[in-house]
């Protein structure tokens, strides 16, 4: 028997895009990170599409982050517009986009390089297209700034989808860094719009009042740094000194504008201080982003400062607020929520700034991450499974 639409729609999980995206990323990140944890350890589970190392950056990018930043824009473009967002069989059947893309990059039995490439891109541009159909609908213009994101986003998969088809390393290694970087791109708008004023509220203070001239230095720098990795992608060279200028003027730009943001209000709560510390993670993956053009270690470590130490602990820190405020739960830190944001904290800070002072400790700061990583989100899971799969506590839509 067909379920209908209707019934579709009343299902908890259904109802809103934060429910089954920010479930399917808590899950489909632990996994990959222990099939991950098993390959670095001598044992390989998998054998997926582009081999292990290219599903390891591709996934945790395109099949954790992006669940996240749907789950998260989809929710909050309701808010944003006054208008129903996706909810019911088109959400489901937007969670089986994704979940079908990571099942065939997982198992790419018979799978052509023009497919997998299309059913992972067709996630994005999905989401891409749906939130430009919900800003434009309501004239809520300021919104349109994360369509060009996603863009990038779009851009750096079919990158390295092409550097996995042509075997060209520096493609694949292009597009990781692209993505990585306009997902830090999306955190540095949205933390400017969302940190401050949950940090007032909470603490019941007046908010930080924006300084124009500093958030238009920090965007346009966060811009042209895009610019110069978008170039890269294309092709053309950028010298190291351009662009570690660049990188150190962002990450500078973005230290300023964290200071201002009474961050010594957000101590004692935890789903405060983790996105204040999450946010502290962008200059301090930038600056040594800028270092490591100049050559003093590995850009990779840079990269695992904003993967871990920005996306990672933010993306949980508004995983669990959304969660709760959205499902009509009062908005605090259940308890084990900030040891978890800690564990992350010490994964970021192990797998890059102690990486770059201890490159010898290597092997146990590698596991050692992944198992915090990993431990950080079961925590999640073990108090926002019911929360996210049952109705409203207040009757409430949504």
């Amino acid at each position: 028997m067909l379920v209908s639409s209707l019934s579709l729609a009343r299902l908890p999980v259904a109802r809103l895009a934060f429910r089954p995206f920010f479930l399917l990323a808590a899950l489909f990140g632990i996994a990959s990170m222990m099939a991950w944890l098993s390959f670095w350890r001598g044992e390989t589970l998998l054998h997926p599409w582009g081999g292990m190392l290219w599903w390891h950056q591709h996934e945790m990018l395109f099949g954790f982050a992006a669940a996240v930043i749907a789950g998260f824009l989809l929710t909050a473009v309701q808010n944003w517009t006054g208008r129903r967002s996706l909810s019911g069989l088109p959400l489901l059947g937007l969670v089986a986009l994704w979940g079908v893309a990571r099942w065939l990059m997982a198992f790419p039995v018979g799978l052509t390089p023009w497919g997998a490439m299309l059913v992972d891109a067709g996630f994005l541009i999905a989401v891409s297209a749906i939130l430009a159909w919900l800003v434009i609908a309501a004239r809520r213009w300021r919104n349109l700034i994360f369509l060009p994101l996603l863009g990038l986003l779009v851009l750096a998969n079919l990158a390295m989808h092409l550097g996995a088809w042509k075997g060209s390393g520096e493609l694949v290694r292009s597009g990781a860094h692209m993505a990585v970087l306009s997902i830090t791109a999306i955190m540095v708008v949205l933390g400017g719009r969302v940190i401050p004023m949950f940090t007032a509220h909470r603490r019941k203070r007046p908010r930080s009042v924006p300084c124009r001239w500093l958030e238009g230095l920090t965007l346009a720098s966060m811009a042209a740094v895009l610019f110069v990795q978008l170039a890269a992608l294309l092709g053309a060279d950028t010298p190291s000194g351009v662009a570690a200028g660049l990188l150190g003027a962002t990450a500078l730009a973005n230290a300023v504008r964290l200071a201002r943001w009474n961050g010594r209000n957000a101590w004692g709560e935890p789903l405060l201080w983790g996105l204040h510390v999450s946010y502290a993670a962008i200059p301090l993956g930038l600056g040594m982003w800028a270092l490591a053009e100049l050559g003093a270690f590995r850009v990779e470590l840079a990269v695992h400062a904003l993967t871990i130490g920005a996306m990672g602990t933010m993306m949980l820190a508004m995983m669990a607020r959304v969660s709760l405020g959205h499902t009509g739960r009062p908005i605090e830190t259940l308890p084990g929520i900030g040891v978890a944001l800690g564990m992350l904290i010490v994964a970021a800070l192990l797998r890059a700034p102690m990486l770059a002072l201890f490159p010898g400790i290597s092997r146990e700061a590698y596991s050692l991450a992944i198992v915090l990583w990993c431990l950080a989100y079961v925590i999640f899971l073990l108090h926002y499974a019911v929360p996210l799969t049952t109705a409203r506590i207040d009757g409430k839509e949504g």
